[in-house]
């Protein structure tokens, strides 16, 4: 898609530091070096569902859980990107699922990336989740950014 106004858009890259969205990042990061789009990296973080409550009384008082996910996501971009590079990448940490998270960020964006699963799901799948919502539901065009085949 060519950009007739001369204006940059901005691409929506979920990072979680899983490899799926380090090789996101990577093909983000090509991407907007060629189109000049901004770059966005989203991580989420929520609550587990079930059980929580029983878990309480074993959180330590300090435990930050929306500091815990940006540390995650400022280390795996400087640990992918390096210093300079990472600095130039816009962050969002949000509360919520990453699928949820991603379509809320993906509203106005040229580009939404994914890696084809992350952290939780099933090894066995060929697309996790929130790749397969992303791709079904998103405002934006989306890439689903696959492991190279053995």
């Amino acid at each position: 898609m060519t950009d007739t106004t001369g204006t940059a858009g901005r691409i929506v890259v979920g990072v979680d530091g899983s490899e799926p969205s380090v090789r996101a990042l990577r093909w983000a990061v090509r991407q907007a070096g060629l189109t000049g789009d901004s770059l966005e990296a989203v991580i989420s973080w929520e609550y587990p569902a079930a059980g929580w409550a029983s878990m309480v009384a074993a959180i330590p008082a300090d435990f930050d859980p929306q500091a815990l996910a940006a540390k995650v996501l400022d280390d795996t971009l400087e640990q992918t990107l390096g210093a300079e590079a990472a600095a130039a990448v816009a962050r969002t940490v949000m509360i919520g699922s990453a699928a949820q998270a991603l379509m809320d960020r993906a509203a106005g964006a040229s580009l939404v990336v994914v890696g084809d699963r992350g952290y939780s799901g099933f090894k066995a799948t060929l697309l996790g989740s929130v790749g397969l919502h992303l791709s079904q539901h998103a405002p934006c065009p989306v890439v689903v950014v696959r492991a190279e085949s053995d």
